[in-house]
């Protein structure tokens, strides 16, 4: 089965013919026999692939207030897919996913209680699509995922799934990112607006927007390899701690695994970041070169084989 792989980021757009487990990058929609999609926020709803139709669309778009800068436009490109492709299946792969494992301990907020029970205040994870990559590539029964691109995660496996990771209920929580913040004390966001020094838009665009590696740089796109010393300072600092609590959640570490583009390319963050969580004890190092669309073709087949055989 051909699959075309449909990865919408924030502001890209990668297209892979997958046949079997080879990819290769195709410039349109192709006539395929399937076409898979990445989504980035599934919710509580979506725990797994799920074939896209009118109302899953809708899901999708009512999920964007939590993920807005990648749910529209997976939406964007589900539906232009659709009209390109229309007479094949085509199958939404969430990012959460593969964090439905986590225990309650790692995925539950200290909040009210109706604050999850009736708006789904939650942990919910990101990049499990990348990390679920990763793990099928590394033998380990107690491995840390590094993510470190665009945007960054940590992310524990134990046995091959996920038991914590630093991203929770959006993509804005954790370590900082190219120019997204990471984790900033809740208390500074109410500050800033209660005070009115800024506004709702005028806060969201700065953590995602005008944050991270760009925001302690001096602006920027915040790419690495222009950042500043303390943005890369700050960035070191933060991911090995993280490292060592995804640590802490595997009982261990017995390899420590990095992927992205920071993660595979740069060379010398992944060096300072090593060095360290060395206090951890003995650990292997790998550099997972990132093929999510490997995962997605996969998932999107497994789905369909079943609903031929149910």
């Amino acid at each position: 089965m051909d699959v075309l792989v449909v990865n919408a980021g924030s502001t890209s757009l990668k297209l892979h013919l997958v046949h079997g487990n080879e990819s290769r990058l195709v410039d349109d929609f192709v006539e395929a026999d399937a076409v898979g999609h990445r989504v980035v926020h599934g919710g509580s709803r979506f725990v797994g692939p799920t074939v896209v139709d009118d109302d899953v669309e809708t899901a999708i778009q009512e999920l964007a207030v939590l993920a807005p800068l990648h749910n529209r436009r997976a939406l964007e490109e589900i539906r232009r897919a659709r009209e390109a492709v229309p007479s094949v299946p085509h199958v939404a792969v969430f990012d959460t996913a593969f964090h439905r494992t986590m225990p309650p301990a790692a995925s539950t907020y200290a909040v009210p209680q109706r604050w999850r029970d009736e708006w789904g205040v939650y942990r919910y994870g990101f990049h499990g699509i990348s990390v679920q990559w990763v793990a099928s590539q590394v033998d380990a029964e107690r491995l840390v995922v590094c993510h470190l691109g665009g945007g960054c995660s940590i992310t524990a496996v134990r046995d091959g799934r996920s038991v914590d990771t630093t991203m929770g209920f959006s993509p804005l929580e954790g370590v900082p990112m190219a120019t997204r913040s990471g984790s900033v004390d809740p208390g500074a966001l109410l500050y800033l607006l209660r005070e009115r020094l800024l506004a709702e838009d005028e806060l969201e665009q700065a953590l995602e927007h005008e944050s991270g590696l760009a925001g302690l740089s001096g602006g920027g796109s915040g790419d690495a390899r222009e950042a500043s010393p303390l943005a890369l300072e700050v960035f070191v600092h933060r991911v090995a701690g993280a490292v060592a609590s995804m640590a802490a959640a595997c009982g261990g570490i017995d390899v420590l695994a990095f992927t992205g583009g920071i993660g595979e390319h740069a060379d010398e963050i992944r060096h300072r970041i090593v060095e360290r969580a060395r206090f951890l004890g003995d650990f292997r190092v790998a550099v997972v070169p990132s093929h999510e669309e490997l995962v997605i073709a996969a998932e999107t087949r497994s789905l369909l084989e079943r609903r031929v055989t149910s």
